[in-house]
This record gives C-alpha cells, sequence and structure tokens, in this order.
C-alpha cells in the first residue's frame, strides 16, 4: 500500500478510535499581564494586538532566560542549562527583520549544502544526492514515526537545529536559523511579503501560474467530510529568487494535486527523480489557518502538551488543518502538499522554526511542567497509533541518522536552553 494511503487510514482510524487521553500539567499557568494581553488579542481578533502580545512573551522570556545564565546566578539555577551560557546564546528571529545582506548570507549557506555531496548510503537512496538531500531522505524515512506521535514536536525540533547546525559548521553560515510568522505573510499576501516576494533577498518567490487548477481535497473517511482547500496564484517551477535553479531529487511520496488527487513516484521516494522546485502560493490558506489570532490560540488554549500539538497538527474531523498544516498548504506545489518530502522546500525550515516557536511561547507559559517531568510529553510512537504502538516517554530516543547529530532522549529536547541547544526567539 502506497504511504499516503497509511497515512490516510491512519487519519480516518484516529477519528474513529479517538485520540490518546490527555496528559494534565501540573502547574497550571499563572495570570500575568502577558497572558491576559494574549487573551485579549484571542478575542479582539486584531492581528496587532496579537503580534505585541507574542512579542512580549518572547521577550519576558528571553529575560528571564538571560537571568538564569547569568554570571552571577546560582550554581543550582546554572546547572539546568548544561553547556548553554550567554555568550552561547543563539537569537532566531523572524525572516522580515532580517537585513538583506543577513538574508543573502542565509540563501547563499542553503545553496552551499546543496553543493556538498550527501552522506546518506547511495545503496539506500541513489536519489540522495545532497547534504541538503541528507535532510530531505531522513524525514521521508521517519514520516510514519514522527508526526502524530508523542515525538512530534521534539523531533522536528531537533532536525531543524540540526539543520541550522549544518548551515553554520558545514557552510560558514554565522547567524541562527530565522522563522516565519505566517501571521505577517497572512496580512501582507504571500507574494508581496520579503519571505516570498522573489527578489535576490527572499526564499525564492511564486511558481509560474497555472491555468484552471482544481481545488485541493483531503479525503475524508468513516464518515469524515473531506477537507477541501483552494489553490493558489503559481502551480509551475520557482521562476525567481535564489532557488529558481533548485533541483528536487527525491520524491513524491504522497503529493497532493490539484483537481483531488495525489501521486508518488513508482520507482519509490528514494529513486533518482530531478525535477523543479515548484510552488503554488495560497495567501487564502495562510489567512484561514495559519493568521495571527489562530496562532494565539494555539498558545493560550491549550492546557497540556496532548491539546497543544492536536491543536497544531490539526485535530482529524474538525476539518481544520491547523497552523502546522497551513503553513505546508500555503506553499503548496511539490513538495510543499508532500507529508513526506516536504523538506525538499528550503521554506520548511522557516515553517518549522515558527512551529518551534509557538511551542517555545507555549511552555514559557508554565516551563517548570513543560519544558520537563512526564507531562511534558503525550501520543504514542506511530502516526495515530497505526500500527498500534506504546505511548512515548521523555526517555525515548530521537535518532536522526546522517544529518550530524547523535542520538538524544527526548528529555533533553524540552528545552531550547539545555541538551544541545542553545538558543532563544525574539
Amino acid at each position: 500500500m502506497r504511504a499516503a494511503n497509511i497515512a490516510l487510514l491512519s487519519l480516518q482510524a484516529c477519528a474513529v478510535l479517538g485520540a490518546p487521553a490527555p496528559q494534565v500539567s501540573d502547574e497550571p499557568v499563572p495570570t500575568s499581564p502577558i497572558v491576559e494581553d494574549l487573551n485579549a488579542a484571542l478575542l479582539s481578533g486584531i492581528p496587532e494586538d496579537a503580534f505585541s502580545a507574542m512579542e512580549a512573551l518572547d521577550v519576558a522570556r528571553f529575560e528571564e532566560i538571560q537571568e538564569l545564565l547569568a554570571d552571577d546566578a546560582s550554581p543550582e539555577k546554572r546547572s539546568l542549562f548544561g553547556s548553554c551560557t550567554l555568550s552561547k546564546l543563539r537569537i532566531r528571529r523572524e525572516w522580515s527583520t532580517l537585513t538583506k545582506s543577513e538574508r543573502k548570507a542565509y540563501t547563499d549557506a542553503v545553496l552551499c549544502l546543496q553543493s556538498k555531496p550527501a552522506t546518506w548510503p547511495a545503496a539506500q537512496g541513489p536519489g540522495v544526492k545532497s547534504r541538503f538531500d541528507d535532510f530531505v531522505a531522513v524525514h521521508i524515512n521517519q514520516t510514519m514515526e514522527i508526526h502524530y506521535t508523542g515525538n512530534f514536536l521534539s523531533w522536528h525540533r531537533y532536525f531543524t537545529w540540526l539543520y541550522e547546525e549544518a548551515l553554520r559548521n558545514e557552510c560558514g553560515y554565522k547567524g541562527a536559523q530565522p522563522y516565519w510568522n505566517w501571521g505577517l505573510t497572512a496580512l501582507t499576501g504571500l507574494e508581496n511579503s520579503p519571505h516570498f516576494d522573489g527578489s535576490a533577498y527572499s526564499m525564492s518567490g511564486n511558481g509560474a501560474a497555472v491555468p484552471n487548477q482544481g481545488n485541493i481535497v483531503i479525503t475524508g473517511g468513516d464518515g469524515l467530510p473531506p477537507i477541501v482547500l483552494p489553490p493558489g496564484t503559481g502551480g509551475g517551477c520557482v521562476t525567481s529568487g535564489p532557488f529558481k535553479n533548485m533541483k528536487m531529487n527525491l520524491g513524491p511520496a504522497g503529493l497532493d494535486l490539484p483537481g483531488g488527487t495525489s501521486t508518488a513516484n513508482p520507482e519509490g521516494p528514494f529513486a533518482y527523480n530531478p525535477r523543479c522546485l515548484k510552488r503554488d502560493l495560497t495567501t487564502a490558506i495562510n489567512r484561514k489557518y495559519a493568521n495571527a489570532t489562530g496562532i494565539v490560540a494555539n498558545i493560550v488554549l491549550p492546557q497540556n502538551i496532548d491539546a497543544f500539538q492536536m491543536q497544531m497538527q490539526g485535530i482529524p474531523g474538525t476539518g481544520n488543518i491547523g497552523v502546522h498544516g497551513g503553513g505546508h498548504y500555503s506553499l503548496g506545489g511539490d513538495p510543499g502538499r508532500d507529508f513526506f518530502t516536504s523538506p525538499g522546500d528550503p521554506a520548511f525550515y522557516l515553517h518549522h522554526a515558527m512551529i518551534d516557536r509557538v511551542w517555545y511561547l507555549w511552555q514559557a507559559l508554565a516551563p517548570n511542567s513543560r519544558t520537563k517531568g512526564a507531562s511534558s510529553v503525550a501520543g504514542t510512537r506511530t502516526f495515530m497509533n497505526m500500527p498500534p504502538s506504546g505511548d512515548a516517554t521523555i526517555e525515548d530516543i530521537v535518532d536522526i541518522p546522517y544529518t550530524g547529530g547523535a542520538p538524544k532522549k527526548i528529555k533533553d529536547l524540552l528545552s531550547t536552553v539545555s541538551g544541545p541547544f542553545c538558543y532563544v526567539y525574539l
């Protein structure tokens, strides 16, 4: 059975059987001016209120971490952060706040990574041709064990950080991984944003316009209605910006197509299949599923990790694809609509840095329980528990081979300033 069909059956099964019982956080979120502002922004629905409240939470958490990492902090406090120090602390910033030279330095490093030889064994993946492809290949290989699972957030946090490390250590990048705040592009429109305007300082622009595209239909089952998404304004090969000549080598594995169909490479997702990067930028999806109010809702409403990550990924049967799906389907194209090969679009890593930022902000509301302990993880070890698997725990291992990182326990990946990490968001 094709992997895309397995994924669909998993979604349907979850809707019938129900999600795992949520684990309640043992630390209630205290009332504070920031929490009050977040709730007010949620009620007002005004994007500027949402941005201000999230930025205030970013700053408050940054200042708290600075105090904890200070030279005069108690040894007990300092011991919580391992090797992370103020001098090592990286600050991840929104793409639009970077200077043009900073943006170009980032995209130059991505192009460098695409030019370096792969470490993935050729016998296991003849289509893996570059270091950039190494990351696509491991995501393909582990897809059914890293989505709608207990390790979804920690796995992707580590994955995005390892990519950042590769850019820095192998391609001379000096900055931190930037993020894409979907709320901003929901306001401006994707094609009018510095992220995707197609300039030399963007993440490249839209694909060439393909006329008369049909809707994207995520088919339901067992009584679930289908989710119908509009097509975008592109659909063809990316024609502008740093990645206009980029080649995709792997997949497709489960690519949703306009008109309600999907496709996969009959030779398998690891076969060599060179083709252009395609995008179908769809602002309507961005505005519906990944707007500023939706982001704030994902931060303030869920009171435990199960509810948080389910809201983020989209609860089957609700018709909502969450901010996670909202970002991916806003990009559209190939590999943007492919559950397995999506890291083949360089914008994937800005999207998942924002996913990580939303988790970071949610954790900041109750860091004592949300960055450590058993209640910080919920879910099973397989996609919607299909096939049936045990519950994930903080002792589970996250192993992402051929990306440059050693296996880590989930408990070491829960905080951005402990374990291998030393970064914050602003």
